[in-house]
């Protein structure tokens, strides 16, 4: 088996190419881009009172919550992008500065639940994010990366969009149907962001850019980060469907623990075990598969 820091030193991949391309690693930043774009105008035209934990209306609540966005989900997605990046033209001092800035984001209080409106210290990964997209932009393109297993992603993503329709609906500041029905004076589902469809967005962000890991030098960090990285998505997910669609309709009282800051707790120790199920069973394999095509190819 091929160790990470194996391979052709030169970047050369399976495909001729010189490591890794970055036309997912820019769908990636359109999709955050529009995700942002859409905060801003629904948190501009809507009474604070009706969305989440925002005090602020506008076009400055837009851009306050915009910047929350950019702080989370968006700096999680862009480390990713980093070391995708770094991958293909090497690490300098910028990319770790942008992954240092972005990272954090785990400190408590940086992003907080209780208080969605935007702080001082929300610039500090809104920096290491503007880092991360203009090294992006000045790595170049490059290509698409290895389409194998794109069926299993497809399945996937739409799987987990049905049950993000809900959260998409809100985020353009519309009640999917049902979901304005009203649970202890509000409606279920609140207008605005919500952190199970920011779970999405990194669920697709790692479905994403795992299509490129076939083609880098050092793939295993990448590998790793992003089995989490879907982990993280899904309990996100999961925690945010299981209250707003069985807690609040009274089916059941047991709510699903919230995994949006790391803790030592049971859930992250869950999370933890099927980002490593992720890995060894889903992502690693396709390392592998890359270490092999390239053996057997001539020299």
């Amino acid at each position: 088996m091929e160790n990470a820091g194996d391979g052709p030193r030169d970047g050369q991949s399976s495909q001729g190419s010189t490591g890794p391309g970055l036309a997912e690693a820019l769908v990636v930043w359109a999709l955050l881009g529009l995700a942002a774009l859409i905060d801003v105008i629904t948190y501009s035209r809507i009474d604070p009172h009706d969305l989440y934990h925002v005090s602020q209306d506008g076009l400055a609540g837009g851009l306050s919550r915009a910047l929350v966005f950019v702080n989370f989900p968006t700096a999680v997605a862009a480390i990713a992008i980093v070391v995708l990046v770094a991958d293909r033209t090497r690490w300098s001092w910028a990319h770790v500065l942008a992954v240092a800035l972005c990272a954090v984001i785990v400190v408590p209080g940086v992003v907080d639940q209780a208080d969605l409106d935007a702080k001082w210290i929300n610039a500090v990964p809104a920096l290491g994010v503007a880092i991360a997209l203009l090294l992006t932009l000045r790595a170049g393109r490059g290509g698409w990366g290895e389409s194998r297993g794109d069926p299993i992603r497809i399945a996937v993503a739409l799987v987990l969009a049905i049950l993000a329709l809900p959260w998409m609906f809100a985020l353009v500041g519309f009640y999917f149907p049902g979901s304005h029905v009203i649970y202890h004076g509000e409606p279920r589902v609140h207008l605005g962001e919500h952190h199970g469809l920011e779970g999405y967005l990194l669920v697709v962000t790692a479905l994403l850019l795992s299509r490129q890991l076939p083609r880098m030098r050092h793939r295993t960090p990448l590998a790793a980060y992003l089995s989490l990285m879907i982990a993280y998505g899904v309990g996100n997910m999961a925690n945010d469907a299981w209250y707003e669609q069985l807690v609040k309709r009274g089916w059941i009282d047991w709510r699903i623990p919230g995994v949006l800051q790391p803790s030592f707790t049971w859930m992250w120790g869950v999370l933890i075990a099927v980002g490593a199920a992720i890995f060894f069973t889903a992502l690693q394999p396709l390392r592998d598969h890359a270490a092999t095509h390239r053996g057997a190819a001539p020299s």
